[in-house]
């Protein structure tokens, strides 16, 4: 009887130890925590985020958010950051990712309520489509392309170079 509780107090013991020394993360924030743990022979993407667009059209930006402070005096949200790619991300898991992992705001429209079947990215650092006029909003180039595809429908590559850029002027672009 004595020996069945030694071993069940040594049991516990270990356990408690065992379980003490582990931190518990859900599979989302394991990938957040290491967004930038970058080991060799890791497949990485570059990201960037800007809205210096709006500097050249400030008459044109919504007054409320000229006076928020969430348009950076240099336009710049993210500068350029490698970031591991996961197999099978698209533009838009990286961005919902780092944008996580840096704390900006994002906000976007599910890809079952747009007619593209892509999901739409509406506003990103409080800074929204049409915040800047008429035709402004948010857009991504991939190697410096805008690519014809939604960015959940876009597929990246190990060393892509992912832009996404907020325009004043969807037609004229940047």
């Amino acid at each position: 009887m004595k020996k069945d509780i030694i071993l069940i107090f040594a049991v516990v013991l270990i356990i408690a130890l065992l379980i003490s020394g582990t931190e518990f993360q859900s599979v989302e924030e394991y990938y957040l925590t290491h967004a930038e743990d970058i080991k060799p022979g890791d497949e990485t993407v570059f990201v960037s985020i800007d809205c210096s667009d709006i500097l050249a059209h400030y008459e044109k930006l919504d007054k409320s958010l000229a006076e928020s402070g969430f348009v950076p005096q240099d336009g710049i949200i993210l500068a350029k950051t490698e970031y591991v790619l996961r197999e099978g991300d698209t533009a838009f898991d990286v961005l919902l990712r780092i944008t996580r992992y840096n704390k900006i705001h994002m906000e976007y429209q599910g890809a079952d309520k747009t007619a593209f079947g892509s999901v739409y990215v509406k506003g990103i650092n409080h800074i929204y489509e049409f915040s800047c006029g008429a035709l402004s909003g948010w857009r991504y180039k991939v190697n410096g392309e805008y690519p014809d595809v939604g960015a959940s429908k876009y597929a990246l590559s190990d060393g892509d170079t992912v832009e996404w850029v907020y325009v004043c002027d969807m037609e004229g672009g940047k």
